[in-house]
């Protein structure tokens, strides 16, 4: 499911005009995979999952209404800076991927630590923050009559901002359930 995901997910940002067709089965693929790792978690740690479920809601609500009260827009500095911080945390995603396929451990931020507490809640800040963006696009689009597949593709971003956010949110409670 990850794996079809991912690649209708590419397809998604590679072709915007298929988003119709391609952004609900990236939904559907990535409900599938996230399920069944919330269902993993929830082993571990019980009533996990609704809290990070509301948890993202309760998120999702803020920043939405930060955002139409005008008290964070989408400005050439906010962007910059959002963009900047997400491709930090994606770097240090790959290079700890990588190095863990040569058998070293950097996945230091999944530590129960005050470090990879303080990680982790840095990196539940910007995968928030990345709504922002998805917003600000969503409102550009529709302000300039942007073709009607341009909709799914908004979709798509709020789409994969929300499944980042909780599965961080989730990450985040199970550091603060072991620590």
């Amino acid at each position: 499911a990850i794996i079809a995901g991912l690649v209708f997910g590419i397809a998604t940002a590679l072709r915007p005009h298929w988003a119709r067709v391609t952004a609900p089965l990236y939904a559907l693929c990535y409900g599938v995979a996230v399920g069944m790792i919330s269902g993993v978690y929830e082993l571990y740690w019980d009533g996990i999952v609704l809290q990070a479920i509301l948890a993202t809601i309760a998120t999702f609500i803020v920043v939405f209404g930060l955002y139409v009260a005008r008290i964070i827009r989408p400005t050439r500095k906010v962007v910059l800076t959002i963009v900047a911080a997400t491709g930090g945390i994606f770097l240090m995603y790959l290079v700890a991927f990588v190095a863990s396929i040569f058998g070293a451990d950097l996945y230091f931020w999944n530590n129960p630590s005050p470090l990879g507490i303080g990680i982790s809640v840095v990196i539940c800040i910007v995968a928030a923050l990345n709504l922002i963006l998805d917003f600000g696009f969503i409102e550009g689009a529709t302000q300039q009559g942007a073709p009607k597949y341009m909709e799914w593709y908004g979709a798509y971003g709020v789409t994969v901002t929300l499944v980042w956010l909780y599965l961080e949110i989730l990450r985040l409670l199970s550091l603060l359930n072991r620590s």
